[in-house]
């Protein structure tokens, strides 16, 4: 029997067609809806962006009042939702805390159906879930980082845009501009990137016909591993291991002696550089300038400098990402939550395009355990 050609992880496998986001190899850039990203980074606030990955075009100014006064509607957590996260053992990770909570934002939204039969949901519903889900995560995330810090939570702000309530609810200051960009960039470039990990598992539980919260919490699962989501954790930790740029020649050679794998940098897709790194770099060298912490800059480049010079492999998103949400002060164990509050816009616009047109998704295997035996007698 001749074996098939086993494609490991789907490398290289084609499975669908997607009209939200692809890479440009000609440009080596990432495009949403056909806009490089960096463009919509530089140019847009958050919200814009999380209506052009649902609906396909930029808002205009009527559209975008719309999104933000149903966005703010939604902002505060209810009384159920704050006692679930307080559930959550304060030694566990906060993506626990994440996945519990919107698990119970679906289990008590009134339309989620109480039928297995009634849980895939019009795009009208499964828009507003999108849109309840993309308004409470900040309050989540942030709750979730005071909590563990004994700090009491922080309510939503009417008169502040996301980006700016969300640094709001997690510090309690009034966010200096400067931040609230750099912040805003970040939610951008993480907000989508095709058939990653997460986005897919979303997209297989989607094609059984689930409820978009299900498809989420099960891509929240995904994204908290180190591979994927939990890689700008995995950063702050190197740059905590190393302490300052004089370290990293003797603290490269004992990880690469080691084979240690080197977080923050290569890319499945991008073998050239990741996109995005460009524009987050330049958010972060706004932060440094900003709380005037050359050193950061410093380790950044002397890292990947010797990295590149020797393996050749170069950064991607979480290598920025991580210290940049160092400075503004969140604590490591907030950034795969941060990373969340930005996909869950992408992840959202996939659900509702694979239910558009839905095939169940259902790959085959090759089985190459013991040859059909029996239980002796």
């Amino acid at each position: 029997m001749t074996e098939p050609d086993i494609k490991k992880g789907l490398a290289g496998v084609v499975v669908d067609t997607t009209a939200i986001s692809k890479v440009n190899p000609e440009t080596n850039s990432l495009l949403y809806r056909g806009y490089p990203v960096q463009e919509l980074a530089a140019t847009q606030p958050f919200e814009a962006v999380a209506y052009l990955l649902w609906h396909g075009e930029l808002p205009d100014a009527a559209q975008l009042a719309a999104l933000r006064a149903t966005e703010r509607e939604h902002r505060a957590l209810s009384e159920n939702v704050r006692a679930a996260i307080d559930l959550v053992p304060l030694e566990a990770h906060p993506m626990d805390e994440v996945r519990t909570a919107v698990s119970l934002i679906g289990a008590s939204d009134p339309h989620a159906g109480g039928s297995v039969l009634d849980a895939g949901g019009s795009p009208e519903q499964n828009l507003e879930r999108a849109i309840r889900l993309f308004a409470a995560l900040p309050a989540i995330v942030a709750y979730g980082q005071r909590r563990r810090r004994g700090e009491q939570p922080i309510e939503p702000r009417d008169d502040l845009d996301y980006s700016a309530n969300f640094l709001w609810m997690t510090f309690g200051e009034d966010p200096d501009p400067v931040v609230v960009d750099a912040f805003n960039r970040s939610m951008i470039l993480y907000a989508e990137h095709s058939f990653n990990a997460s986005t897919f598992t979303a997209r297989v539980i989607t094609s059984t016909l689930s409820d978009l919260y299900s498809a989420v919490v099960g891509a929240i699962g995904a994204l908290k591993g180190p591979l994927h989501g939990g890689a700008n954790e995995a950063v702050l930790h190197i740059f905590d291991e190393i302490g300052e740029a004089s370290n990293v020649v003797p603290w490269l050679d004992e990880a690469l002696a080691e084979k240690r794998k080197i977080m923050g940098f290569g890319h499945r897709v991008y073998k050239s550089g990741d996109s995005r790194v460009p524009t987050m770099k330049a958010a972060l060298d706004t932060l440094v300038a900003h709380y005037d912490k050359p050193e950061v800059a410093e380790l950044y480049d002397a890292l990947e400098s010797e990295f590149v010079a020797r393996k050749g492999i170069y950064p991607n998103l979480d290598y920025p990402s991580g210290p940049a949400y160092n400075l503004i002060g969140f604590d490591t164990l907030t950034f795969t939550p941060l990373f969340v509050a930005a996909r869950v816009t992408g992840w959202t616009a996939h659900v509702i395009e694979q239910a558009g047109a839905n095939a169940l998704i259902r790959p085959l295997s090759f089985y190459d355990g013991p040859d059909e035996r029996h239980v002796e007698s």
